[in-house]
């Protein structure tokens, strides 16, 4: 090992113990942070790696890793976008995708630990971070729509290949473009940019330029509607409170939305989360990429680093959550589009499972009344409309003419992505 030896010139670390001083190694596991202020992109924070003297790579603006779940909400809004509510249920069971699959094979994708919770509501499925409603939702919403839309949030297509994958983040992202991204929910829907210069001056302290930034509400471009906005921050906000980043809680504030992420294999740990007034974005990885370890999520991971930034970065700062705007209506403690309160009956939803959603010792399966064998057995009835957005553990009535579907004892704690 004779590159790792100490040699004259070598820059080493030192840390004073009891005994005297020893060499301390640099770390090998890596992160990023980028906080950007969410009504005009002005860059608060930023923080690119651990030693920038040791590595020049600034991980906050270069490193392109998989986003895991962080990107699920912008899947998520594009389901808005086509004529889905926060209260349109979805099937969470298992589905089998032929031709999906690397080289060509079927795709079985799975929530974390193997567990389904059956018919949920789209805002109990992001509070939960379920794999297969990410996957139904674009499904349905299209694969060429939902890298348009993506677009609108400055993500580049080629990122994000076109496959069903990309509803779980298996594209590529830098932790920069997922703080400008999640801006666009929490200042109402407008595209901002990061900037870190706000003025040169000369010698002679004379103003030589000054920057002039996008600002939301005013010169920034608004991409989605900001009602589709301030459903997605209610949405992230359940992440928050009782979903799978509740470690944020730990800041005492009611104004915090986010979503953690978790790749495969544990390699990235991400969270972003945001008031309406301050974005932070977080990933922690290695340079070459492994896993993290089996008990490493971006909610046990990122989060308490986000934490730790964020009770400084909004201290002083009131908890005020985003204003409701106009043309929504409130049934039942769900917000709707006031000229959309139910799902747009033309969205093709696949409901259909490929296996049994409840795995009860006696391996019983839900059979819809009338379905076929070359269906697997597992077809739940789609609902024909909403149901309350309250978590509940009762499938929703078959449609008119279908038969009962049975079981119903459903975890939702199923997937930490």
């Amino acid at each position: 090992m004779e590159d790792a030896q100490i040699r004259r010139g070598s820059l080493i670390r030192l840390q004073k113990g009891n005994s005297g001083w020893f060499v301390v190694q640099e770390p090998l596991l890596q992160g990023a942070l980028v906080s950007v202020d969410a009504k005009n992109g002005a860059i608060r924070a930023l923080v690119g790696g651990y030693d920038f003297h040791s590595k020049t790579f600034n991980r906050a603006t270069q490193a392109k890793r998989q986003p895991g779940s962080t990107f699920k909400p912008f899947i998520y809004s594009a389901a808005l976008a086509k004529g889905m509510t926060a209260a349109t249920v979805i099937n969470d069971a298992p589905i089998s995708l032929p031709g999906q699959g690397t080289n060509g094979r079927t795709w079985e994708p799975k929530n974390t630990d193997g567990r389904y919770s059956g018919f949920i509501t789209m805002r109990q499925a992001l509070t939960y971070s379920k794999n297969m409603v990410s996957i139904r939702l674009l499904m349905a919403t299209g694969i060429p729509y939902a890298q348009q839309y993506i677009q609108r949030f400055g993500f580049n297509a080629a990122d994000h290949p076109a496959g069903y994958s990309m509803s779980l983040g298996t594209g590529l992202a830098t932790p920069l473009q997922m703080a400008e991204g999640y801006a666009v929910f929490a200042n109402g829907g407008y595209k901002v940019t990061g900037y870190v210069i706000d003025k040169i001056y000369d010698s002679q302290n004379n103003l030589k330029a000054q920057m002039q930034p996008l600002v939301a509400g005013e010169t920034a471009p608004q991409v989605i509607d900001p009602r589709n906005a301030f459903i997605m921050y209610r949405m992230m906000q359940d992440v928050v409170r009782r979903g799978t980043a509740t470690g944020a809680g730990a800041l005492g504030r009611s104004d915090i939305a986010g979503k953690t992420g978790t790749t495969n294999e544990a390699k990235d740990a991400w969270f972003v989360g945001f008031t309406p007034e301050v974005v932070t974005a977080v990933y922690v990885g290695f340079d070459k990429p492994k896993s993290l370890g089996s008990s490493a999520f971006g909610g046990t991971v990122a989060l308490p680093v986000w934490v730790n930034y964020m009770r400084v970065a909004l201290k002083g700062m009131p908890s005020k959550g985003m204003a409701v705007p106009a043309g929504m209506v409130n049934r039942g403690g769900e917000y709707f589009l006031k000229e959309q309160q139910v799902t747009n009956p033309k969205l093709a939803l696949d409901n259909r499972a490929s296996g049994p959603v409840n795995s009860s010792p006696s391996g019983e399966r839900r059979r819809a009344s009338g379905s076929s064998a070359s269906n697997s057995g597992y077809v739940p009835i789609a609902p024909a409309g909403e149901v309350a957005v309250e978590p509940t553990n009762r499938a929703p009535q078959p449609a008119q003419g279908g038969g009962s579907i049975k079981g119903g004892n459903n975890s939702y704690l199923d997937s930490l992505f």
